[in-house]
């Protein structure tokens, strides 16, 4: 038999890397008043950067925080060029200064917001260690800054996120979040704190999760959206691994949040509640049965059915996984009324959703009871697989065959094949299959020659006739045996 069981695990995110601040005036550190920002030409600010008079430094660093904070087209390479970024950095050291420190800070947050060259002159000229020191700055404009420009290094890629890591950024930036601090800043330290859990090859160091963990925790349970989206990012980062790292999330309570998270009309807070789950899992039976126990199976139906597709797409992947797992799972999931969305998907849905609910089929087939087999083809499973033979993604066409093929060999078990091979053939299956016997790929084609021979070979049968269909096409009748075939192997794979 050669459907096998796939634990699959997510492929993209979608939010912001990097970000850049693109606003033309500044607040004054000390007093929080708003300032205009002095325009120079870039051969001034050169000059004007690399003089040792205070005021001169100051408006050109501004002045220089202008160009870089334009909306279009920002000249982030001609800055990088002009050779300013050892002199922003020497900036950043001068406490005397916070005016001149929050300029730096937020010049050289813009270049990091750029290429990943751009951002490593910013670390290859030291701006880390400096930036990590302004964490503890009296002046919370020139803090909240020194963050975001973190946040941006930290974003590049998994060195330079180790490198912010290893200069002991986390226990300055957990210690910055209090119920006092702005909405804004609070939003900057969490975004910071989600790149910081963000890439793999390699993941963030165990250490750095235990220490950020509590933190998260604790900022899921805010009501800000964008607080919120970024913390959820966050986990979905944490948990896209293995079940040792998606074990650390789960063991802090966080599954009941996230479920009611999966619940919210943001899409921002929605999407990475939703991911996380997903990615939780993927893990061991154990994680799953959290998962299930927080009321994860009790929302997906509504969230099968969103409009969006995106998230139809997301809901059914994560579904797939709980699928593959013990027919406990399986039980729970035909239990929360799954089966009729999962169909209607099946039937109706965008094409990158009908191959997460195929996949999801193929799960529940392998691991399924018999009972829970006949409630599958109860539930009207059948003609839009048979529908979907058609398709260009060889596959997914593979894996319906293996679909079929198995719940034929199921209901031969319980001497209703007969009945089954009827209903697949008005449907306008064996068509099909037999055109599927000259795919150009030849999984497929020996798949579909098996199917046939196997099935709808002519003479075949000893003679017996069996009970013709109700007008139903009801298929099978309620034994619990699981069939036993060949053993089926049971990878956690990723695709």
């Amino acid at each position: 038999m050669a459907v096998s069981l796939e634990l699959r695990k997510a492929k993209k995110d979608e939010q912001a890397l990097k970000r850049r601040n693109i606003t033309n005036f500044s607040p004054e550190p000390a007093s929080g008043q708003l300032t205009k920002v002095v325009s120079l030409t870039l051969q001034e600010i050169i000059s004007g950067v690399n003089t040792s008079d205070p005021d001169l430094c100051f408006q050109a660093t501004q002045a220089a925080r202008k160009m870089l904070s334009q909306e279009k087209n920002p000249p982030l390479k001609l800055i990088v060029e002009a050779g300013l970024i050892p002199r922003l950095v020497e900036f950043l050291k001068s406490s005397p200064h916070p005016c001149l420190q929050f300029e730096a800070a937020w010049a050289l947050t813009n270049i990091a917001s750029g290429t990943s060259e751009q951002t490593q002159a910013v670390v290859e000229g030291g701006a880390i260690p400096p930036l990590v020191e302004l964490l503890s700055s009296p002046h919370m404009t020139v803090c909240e800054q020194a963050v975001w420009a973190l946040g941006n290094i930290a974003g590049d890629g998994p060195e330079f996120r180790d490198l912010v890591i290893s200069s002991n950024a986390i226990p300055y930036l957990l210690a910055l979040v209090s119920s006092t601090i702005p909405i804004t800043f609070l939003r900057n330290i969490t975004w910071t704190l989600s790149n910081l859990c963000r890439n793999k090859n390699p993941y963030p160091s165990v250490k750095a999760v235990k220490q950020m963990l509590p933190v998260l925790s604790h900022l899921l349970q805010h009501q800000d959206s964008e607080v919120l989206s970024d913390t959820c990012w966050a986990l979905s980062y944490l948990t896209d691994g293995s079940n040792e790292r998606i074990g650390q999330v789960v063991n802090t309570g966080v599954l009941p949040r996230l479920v009611q998270l999966m619940s919210s009309s943001e899409l921002n807070v929605l999407t990475p509640s939703l991911r996380t789950m997903g990615n939780i899992v993927t893990g061991t039976d154990y994680q799953t049965q959290v998962a299930i126990d927080a009321g994860m199976l009790n929302v997906l139906p509504q969230l099968l059915t969103h409009p969006k597709s995106s998230i139809q797409k997301e809901a059914a992947w994560a579904l797939s996984n709980v699928a593959a797992g013990p027919c406990q799972h399986i039980q729970r999931l035909i239990a929360c009324g799954m089966l009729p969305p999962l169909v209607a998907l099946l039937k109706n849905g965008e094409f990158k959703v009908q191959k997460e609910a195929v996949w999801t089929v193929a799960n529940f087939t392998t691991g399924g009871t018999l009972d829970q087999l006949i409630q599958l083809v109860h539930s009207g499973v059948l003609e839009p697989l048979v529908n979907l033979l058609t398709i260009q993604d060889t596959k997914i066409v593979k894996i319906i065959l293996d679909v079929l093929s198995f719940i034929l060999q199921a209901a031969e078990q319980l001497s209703e094949k007969e009945n089954l091979c009827l209903l697949i053939e008005e449907m306008g299956g064996i068509d099909k299959i037999e055109a599927l016997q000259l795919h150009e790929n030849p999984q497929v084609a020996l798949s579909a020659l098996n199917i046939i021979e196997n099935h709808f070979s002519e003479g075949e049968e000893s003679g017996a006739i069996l009970p013709a269909l109700d007008q139903d096409h009801e298929f099978l009748n309620g034994l619990t045996k699981k069939y036993q075939g060949p053993p089926i192997p049971k990878p956690r794979s990723k695709p």
